[in-house]
């Protein structure tokens, strides 16, 4: 009996596992075109290069919001210093928040007339900008609670005077608000047939999803505005959630961003992440300036959905685990990305149902399961797979089981035909961003680069440090009328033209081989572009997949403090054991007789270089200081040989013993030349450490 009662015990105490839940997609059930609107920023953006360009471009990025021209809210995040490079990188619109002209927080109230006179100042900078058609003027930001709290009348008659100043100036501008802090149904109704009588209606209508309220509430506050719309005549505004995210818990976390993402690219609105933190960093995305977080890969597979998107139904509408879809017939290809199980806790088990399957995916598809782990502010490791296989579609709908899911990750399902067995592992060229003439075939490769001067294929990759890589790319080029027998494409590296790569011919158009070149890649992330660039079909082949490999090659390093260089005016040599050789070179700037000359940089031929540049900057600036730290992003004015001097930013190191680095470009002779740092404004360039310079092409 002992025996019997002891076993008994034990299987009690084994708990069961919770039934799985479904999440369920409708290939044939279209919700209209991809907007990619949630991946937006308030802050996100810094300085030029700030972040990297290239870590901002591969989200496809749609609405971010700044300070005003010259404001003192913050050190940097000035609208139209940013405006360049978020234009470059596929922007949209850039929101600029008036009211953070001032420097404290909340802000002054120094009446209207100073606010006015505030407004014709920002105003006629706007005007005179190259890209003022991109601007959208926010004239207060939570009025609720900030100088308007318990004075709607109040707000009103300011808002009135305000938008009929700004059209005054900019009779082009678009004017977003009211801007509240959370939704608020009776006051927007009274703003809006105010602003409607007076004709200062909002050319884009803005509040903030800050709460906890927006996991259960979201839908019905965008169906509560779009019916007071309706009841008062007033045509659909665009949608713009400038501030979402709450104050913990959510930036960087992959499982708890989808929930946005999927709810915001349902309701077809923009939204920009909260500023919680530093700016500059895409709002938790991005560290190190050029490094991803967990959560920047949820915004990349985000930003590479293509074709329409198509109904999904999540376990609860007000639940925690969401998703969203999208099916491209073009590719023949499905995506599905979902995430979310508070708390982020434990594990959970669902099974993705997926019905609706066109005929032309087969009666039975192969699925790749992709997933990725928050990861703080450090470096994410990158995407792993979960699950990979052939699932049979039976009357259409194939089920894909899926166990052990961790509640603050975030997961892509790529649903192709049964055709697709390449290793899931490598940058598949199918998975890739195509572009121009370029298409998918047999649902794994890439054609349509003959006769084309627009066929792209874009990788997106990551390496752990700067250094040579070789970039693998497994190509066929068989025998076609009209072309040479071998064949070359251009590569194009973090949007600029690297090298052109010679491909020789292969038997047949199924006979495929590899190329490998040689590169010189940052810490990071970045943009691997082969296209194609001439009218003939010299560059007539077919792309399959990417390998990169850590290689090794001539990288040559300087330290600062050596004495074969020159140190000018404040310019002094300090001891830190964090920095390379325990020292560095600091005092540089404020002042165009403080610099650092690197002399004896030789190079083997003239052209231009990779320069990491180690460096440390934990300056903190002025400004409201609540909870974000108001970091400066210091820059240097850097010049080779004596040439004219090249402004580099230099991103927050949040520590003057963090040592990181920033790989510039720089145009050199060939024998030894000279390299020189400093900063002739008031400002101070970074410590720096050392540099290490390396060719582009290995």
């Amino acid at each position: 009996m002992i025996g019997v009662i002891a076993l008994a015990a034990t299987t009690i105490a084994t708990p069961a596992r919770a039934a799985a839940s479904q999440l369920t997609v409708d290939l044939a059930a279209g919700t209209g075109a991809l907007r990619y609107g949630a991946t937006g920023f308030l802050y996100g953006l810094g300085d030029e290069g700030i972040p990297n360009e290239t870590m901002l471009a591969a989200l496809k990025p749609q609405v971010t919001a700044q300070k005003a021209p010259d404001g003192l809210q913050h050190p940097n995040g000035d609208a139209l210093r940013i405006a360049p490079m978020f234009k470059r990188a596929g922007g949209r619109d850039i929101q600029i928040y008036l009211q953070d002209i001032y420097k404290q927080w909340p802000y002054e109230n120094l009446g209207i007339a100073d606010y006015l006179a505030k407004v014709d100042t920002i105003a006629r900078k706007v005007v005179a900008d190259p890209y003022r058609s991109s601007y959208v003027y926010v004239p207060f930001n939570e009025p609720d609670l900030i100088w308007y709290s318990g004075n709607l009348a109040g707000l009103l008659a300011d808002w009135r005077t305000v938008v009929r100043r700004i059209r005054s100036i900019d009779p082009g501008a678009r004017v977003a608000g009211p801007n509240f802090a959370s939704y608020r149904s009776a006051d927007l109704r009274t703003f809006l047939a105010f602003a409607r009588d007076n004709g200062v209606l909002p050319d884009v209508m803005t509040w903030h999803e800050l709460g906890n309220d927006f996991f259960t509430s979201w839908q019905s506050h965008y169906n509560d505005y779009r019916a007071i719309e309706t009841g008062l005549g007033v045509s659909a505004r665009p949608i713009t959630i400038n501030e979402y995210g709450r104050s913990s818990g959510d930036l960087g976390v992959p499982g708890n961003l989808v929930q946005f993402v999927a709810k915001f690219e349902a309701s077809k609105v923009d939204g920009c992440l909260a500023y919680w933190t530093t700016a500059g960093g895409l709002n938790d995305l991005v560290t190190r300036n050029n490094q991803a977080t967990g959560g920047w890969w949820l915004y990349k597979w985000y930003g590479e959905l293509t074709g329409n998107t198509v109904a999904v139904t999540p376990p609860s509408a007000g639940g925690s685990l969401q998703g969203l879809a999208a099916l491209d017939a073009g590719k023949k290809q499905a995506r599905v990305i979902f995430g979310g199980n508070n708390p982020g806790t434990g594990t959970y088990d669902t099974n993705v149902l997926v019905k609706g399957i066109p005929s032309y995916l087969g009666t039975t598809v192969h699925a790749t399961v992709w997933g990725v782990d928050t990861s703080g502010l450090n470096p994410s490791a990158g995407p792993y797979v979960v699950k990979e296989g052939d699932f049979a579609a039976s009357g259409g709908q194939a089920t894909i089981p899926l166990t052990g899911l961790k509640g603050q990750s975030a997961y892509q399902v790529i649903v192709t035909p049964n055709g697709d067995v390449a290793p899931a592992r490598r940058y598949e060229a199918e998975y890739a961003a195509i572009g121009g003439t370029a298409k998918i075939v047999s649902t794994y490769f890439v054609e349509g680069y003959g006769a084309s001067g627009t066929a792209s294929t874009r990788f997106v990759v990551s390496v752990p440090s700067d250094g040579y890589y070789n970039l693998g790319l497994r190509y066929s080029a068989g025998p076609y009328t009209g072309a040479p027998a071998d064949r070359s494409i251009r590569l194009r590296l973090n949007g600029a033209d690297l090298t052109t790569v010679a491909l020789p011919g292969t038997a047949d158009w199924s006979t495929w081989n590899t190329a490998t070149t040689k590169v010189f890649l940052p810490a990071g992330i970045s943009r691997v572009e082969y296209n194609a660039y001439a009218s003939d079909d010299r560059d007539a082949v077919n792309l399959d997949y990417l390998d990169v490999a850590a290689a090794t090659g001539v990288v040559t390093a300087y330290e600062a403090e050596s004495a074969a260089n020159t140190l000018g005016g404040t310019a002094v040599v300090t001891a830190d054991a964090a920095a390379s050789g325990g020292r560095y070179v600091g005092w540089l700037g404020a002042g165009g007789a403080n610099t650092l000359r690197f002399n004896g940089v030789t190079v083997p031929s003239a052209g231009r270089y990779r320069m990491v540049v180690g460096y440390a900057n934990g300056e903190l600036g002025d400004g409201a200081t609540n909870y974000n730290s108001n970091i400066v992003d210091r820059y240097a004015e850097i010049s080779a040989n004596g040439g004219a001097a090249k402004k580099v930013y230099f991103r927050n190191t949040l520590g003057w013993s963090n040592y990181r680095t920033t790989v510039v470009d720089v145009d050199l002779a060939a024998g030894a030349n000279t390299i020189t740092f400093g900063n002739a404004s008031t400002g101070y360039a970074p410590n720096i450490d050392r540099i290490q310079l390396a060719a582009p092409v290995g």
